[in-house]
C-alpha cells in the first residue's frame, strides 16, 4: 500500500502517486466505499492522450457507474490489466494493487499547477 501522506489528490477523489513525470492514478478508499463492490473497470491503452478534467476510464460497481478523470494532461505509459481482470482490488487495496494507469506529463511542473490537494485538504473536503 502507498503510504497516503505523499499522494496528491484530486476533489474528483482520485490520488496521485508523482515520481519525476510520471504519475500513478487511482481512486481513493473514500470512492471506492462510495461505489460499493467494483464489478468492472475499464481503461485507456498505452500510449493514449490524456486531457486534464476529462473522463479516462470507467469504473461500474453494484451500486453505480463512476468515472475516472484525468488529473493532468498527459500520456497513459500503462494501464492496470490487473485491476481490469479482477476489479474487486479497487476495493480491497484501492492505493495498493488497485491503481488504475500511469501517466506521464510533458512538464512536471504541472503538478504543482494543477489543483491538486494534499491529504490534509482531501481529508477536510470529503470530512473525514
Amino acid at each position: 500500500m502507498t503510504e497516503k501522506a505523499n499522494l496528491k489528490f484530486t476533489a474528483e477523489h482520485e490520488w496521485l502517486d508523482i515520481q519525476g513525470k510520471t504519475a500513478t492514478i487511482g481512486i481513493t478508499d473514500y470512492a471506492a466505499d462510495k461505489l460499493g463492490d467494483v464489478v468492472f473497470v475499464e481503461l485507456p491503452k498505452a500510449g493514449s492522450t490524456v486531457q486534464a478534467g476529462r473522463v479516462v476510464g470507467e469504473i461500474e460497481s453494484t451500486k453505480s457507474v463512476g468515472e475516472l478523470f484525468a488529473p493532468v494532461d498527459g500520456t497513459v505509459l500503462e494501464a492496470n490489466s490487473v485491476v481490469v481482470d479482477s476489479p474487486e482490488l479497487v476495493n480491497e487495496d484501492p492505493f495498493g494493487k488497485g491503481w488504475m494507469i500511469k501517466v506521464e506529463v510533458a512538464d512536471a511542473s504541472v503538478f504543482d499547477s494543477a489543483g491538486l490537494l494534499d491529504l490534509d485538504a482531501y481529508t477536510a473536503l470529503v470530512g473525514e
